[in-house]
C-alpha cells in the first residue's frame, strides 16, 4: 500500500558479500564488540579465581579453534591434538629460555609446531575415517614419548621453565596483566578463522568436508588442503600450548595425555562442529563444568547422598564421569552443539510471538 513501509519477512541474502559476512546483523557485530569490552573490563570486575579461569577458556579455545579447522571444517579427525598443544609450550619455553622474548617466541612456536602438524598430517592425505584416527593415535603417542626422552627440548621428565610473558621491558606476571595478552591472541585467533572461512580456500576445506568426491572434481586438490588443515591446526595448537607454558611458568609431560586430546574433542563437539563461535562456547562449558561438579559435591557434603556415595572421596571421578556424559548425551540430543541452540533461540526471539 501506498505511503507504507515494508519490511521483509524473512532473512534474504542476494549477493554473495552478504552471505559471506561474519556478522550476520549490526546488532550482531555491536554485541561482539560489547562482549570484548566487558572482557576487557573483567580483571577489574571479578575474582582472582574466576580470571584464572577465563585465562584457561582463552588458551584452551585457541586450541580447540585449531581442532575444529580439521573436525569441523574440514570433516577429518585427530585425536593427538594434545601433543601439539603441547609441543607448542615446550617449544617456546625453549626458544625463550635461549635468549628471544617471549613477544616473538609464542608466534615461532606455532610456525614450529605447524611443520609437525604438517609432518604428520601427510597420512591425511591418503587415509580416512578410522585408520586416519589411529594415525593420530600414534601422533600422540610419539610425540609424548619424545617429550619425555627429549631432555635438551623438554627437560624430560623432570619438565621445563617458561619464562614469563614480556614486552619493553614490562612482565606480565600475574592474572590481571596476562588475561590481556590471552585476550589479545584470542580475538586475533577467531577473527583469523571467521575470515579464513570466508576465502577460497577456506570453502575448499568446507568442500572437502561436505562430498570429496565432489570437491576432487571441480578441481580442489584434496591432499593439499586436508595436509593444510592439519598444519592450520597445528598452529592454533602450538599458540595456545605456549600461552599456556607461560600462564604456568613450567610445562610438565604429564599435562598433555590422551585425555586432554579427548577433552578438545569434546569441546568441540559440545560447542559445535564446524562453528567459530561454538568453538568458544563449548571450551567454556567443558572448562567451567569440573568447577561446577566440584561446587556441587561440596554443596552435598556431609549430605546421605555424599554418605552413601561418598561424593568428596571421588570427585575426580565424578568430574570425568560428568565429561563423558555429557559429551554422549550433547551427540544424543543437540549434535549441532550450543551454537545451534544459541541460533534457534536468536531466531525464536526474532520472529516471536510467530513460529514461522
Amino acid at each position: 500500500m501506498a505511503g507504507t513501509s515494508m519490511r521483509p519477512c524473512g532473512d534474504f541474502r542476494t549477493t554473495y558479500a552478504a552471505d559471506t559476512h561474519i556478522f550476520d546483523t549490526r546488532n550482531s557485530f555491536l554485541f561482539a564488540v560489547l562482549g570484548v569490552a566487558l572482557l576487557a573490563a573483567s580483571p577489574f570486575l571479578v575474582s582472582n579465581y574466576l580470571l584464572s579461569l577465563f585465562i584457561q577458556i582463552g588458551y584452551y579455545a585457541i586450541a580447540a579453534l585449531g581442532l575444529n579447522i580439521v573436525v569441523g571444517f574440514t570433516g577429518q579427525i585427530s585425536i593427538g591434538h594434545a601433543a601439539f598443544f603441547g609441543f607448542g609450550a615446550f617449544a617456546s619455553a625453549w626458544i625463550s629460555n635461549h635468549g628471544i622474548p617471549v613477544f616473538f617466541a609464542i608466534p615461532l612456536a606455532g610456525v614450529m609446531t605447524t611443520a609437525v602438524g604438517l609432518l604428520f598430517g601427510l597420512p591425511a592425505g591418503r587415509l580416512k575415517g578410522l585408520y586416519l584416527a589411529i594415525a593420530t593415535l600414534a601422533a600422540q603417542i610419539i610425540l609424548q614419548d619424545f617429550f619425555a626422552r627429549a631432555e635438551w627440548f623438554t627437560g624430560g621428565v623432570a619438565g621445563a621453565h617458561a619464562e614469563p610473558f614480556s614486552i619493553f621491558g614490562f612482565k606480565f606476571t600475574n592474572d590481571k596483566s596476562y588475561f590481556y595478552v590471552v585476550l589479545f591472541y584470542l580475538v586475533i585467533s577467531f577473527v583469523a578463522v571467521a575470515n579464513l572461512m570466508r576465502t577460497r580456500d577456506g570453502r575448499a576445506l568446507i568442500a572437502v568436508r561436505d562430498h570429496y568426491l565432489s570437491a576432487e572434481m571441480m578441481g580442489i586438490n584434496l591432499m593439499k588442503y586436508r595436509v593444510l588443515s592439519f598444519g592450520l591446526s597445528a598452529f592454533f595448537a602450538g599458540i595456545g600450548g605456549a600461552l599456556s607454558a607461560h600462564y604456568a611458568q613450567f610445562v610438565s609431560v604429564e599435562g598433555f595425555t590422551i585425555l586432554l586430546s579427548i577433552q578438545f574433542l569434546g569441546m568441540i563437539i559440545i560447542g559445535g562442529l564446524g562453528s567459530v563461535m561454538g568453538t568458544l562456547m563449548g571450551t567454556a562449558f567443558m572448562v567451567l563444568l569440573p568447577e561446577a561438579m566440584d561446587t556441587l559435591t561440596r554443596l552435598l557434603s556431609g549430605s546421605f547422598i555424599d554418605t552413601a556415595l561418598g561424593l568428596r572421596a571421588n570427585v575426580s571421578y565424578l568430574r570425568e564421569i560428568a565429561i563423558g556424559a555429557t559429551i554422549i548425551l550433547f551427540l544424543i540430543f543437540e549434535p549441532d552443539g550450543l551454537a545451534h541452540r544459541w541460533r534457534q533461540i536468536k531466531a525464536y526471539w526474532k520472529l516471536y510471538p510467530f513460529s514461522y
